[in-house]
């Protein structure tokens, strides 16, 4: 029986050894005793990516219709808060120009980051905000012919803009 504790015992801190040595600094990127910089273990770890994240703001869905004659344009933008986003998806029953952008919220008037462009009758996708302000897409039509574009969106905005001849015009809210 002590032979069987005393195997046991040695067995557990070997294991231990292991893991702390070569475990840790390997997988997670934990390095205690230095050994796994030494045996350069370290960045077999990788980058930790986080896929989730918690937000205050309440889920929300949206859905609006944008009627678009020839040669108008209009634009519509969510409030997101860093971090938080938007599943979304579009459609037009004609090609339209299209431009994903945002404002910061500090940001001086006519200060913009596009991060999509582009001319297609449907897109869809997920949207995350990397700063404060005002979220959203910038439609044109290019065509003879009148059209509607169609959104849907959920995600965490906490309200709506729409930006038409020159007018800038808070949008009812859920």
């Amino acid at each position: 029986m002590k032979r069987i504790a005393l195997a046991t015992g040695l067995a557990f801190l070997a294991a231990s050894a292991v893991f702390v040595t070569l475990v840790l600094p390997a997988e997670f990127g934990v390095d205690p005793t230095g050994v796994g910089r030494a045996l350069n273990l370290t960045g077999l770890a990788g980058e930790q990516v986080v896929n989730a994240r918690r937000t205050e703001t309440p889920l929300v869905m949206d859905e609006r219709s944008l009627p678009l004659e020839p040669f108008e344009s209009v634009e519509l933008k969510y409030d997101l808060a860093a971090g938080d986003g938007l599943v979304y998806a579009w459609t037009a029953e004609a090609e339209v120009f299209f431009d994903l952008h945002a404002e910061p919220a500090d940001a001086p008037p006519g200060v913009a980051e596009s991060f999509l462009q582009g001319r297609r009758r449907a897109d869809a996708g997920t949207y995350t905000a990397a700063f404060d302000g005002r979220h959203g897409w910038f439609w044109e039509n290019r065509g003879a012919t009148a059209l509607t574009v169609r959104l849907r969106v959920a995600g965490f905005a906490t309200g709506a803009t729409r930006y038409h001849d020159g007018r800038a015009e808070r949008l009812p809210w859920p």
